[in-house]
């Protein structure tokens, strides 16, 4: 090797080094987000599991062991095949396996707003692809099944959503992160409305 094909050799180093660098973050968000995607999925398995079997005792089910929250309800939208076990509560460590009933509001299928919350990338992604008109069925863990028609949507601020759980009449608000492609949280949330019009027992 000559001086200098071994001059050009080192003045390329640092380049290959930023690229080899790039490629390995690459590498590294595409593990993490198949990660959180896996995770979400094996969790949606254990959860249906739990459920199920809520119902068919009457004991809440824990999905595993060591988890401090219980399934409540299944969400389910017939259109488009889409469904998720949600969870009590909305903390930061149950909106990590599905759904969040979030707390103060009334179950579904009670008088006033029943509010659930979850991630726009999992387990609400299916979001963005309601419409209006679109029929969504809440079962609960006592078996009953509440049928609602989505009839409005909006997009506010986290603090201020305008949503009052005590409002009159039987309704529904699925929650979620929006924009439904951004990257990072912001602010700012995308509400989906229902409205019951019938229940199953």
């Amino acid at each position: 090797m000559t001086a200098t094909s071994t001059h050009v050799d080192l003045a390329h180093a640092p380049f290959r080094f930023v690229i080899s660098l790039l490629a390995l973050s690459g590498l590294l968000l595409f593990g993490h987000g198949a990660f959180i995607h896996a995770k979400a999925m094996l969790a949606q398995v254990l959860l249906e599991r739990a459920f199920a079997e809520t119902v068919a005792t009457g004991h809440a089910t824990k999905p595993w062991s060591w988890a401090d929250t219980t399934p409540v309800a299944r969400i389910a939208v017939p259109r488009l095949h889409a469904s998720a076990i949600a969870l009590a509560g909305s903390s930061g460590q149950a909106l990590a396996f599905g759904p969040g009933h979030v707390e103060l509001t009334p179950d579904a299928g009670e008088r006033g707003v029943a509010v659930y919350a979850a991630h726009r990338d999992t387990h609400f992604r299916f979001l963005r692809d309601i419409r209006i008109g679109d029929e969504i069925d809440v079962t609960r863990s006592d078996g009953q099944t509440f049928r609602y028609l989505a009839d409005a949507t909006a997009v506010v601020r986290f603090d201020a959503s305008g949503i009052d759980p005590e409002a009159s009449g039987h309704q529904l608000v699925l929650s979620t992160c929006w924009p439904f492609d951004a990257l990072v949280s912001g602010p700012k949330r995308y509400i989906l409305h229902a409205t019951m019009i019938g229940a199953n027992s």
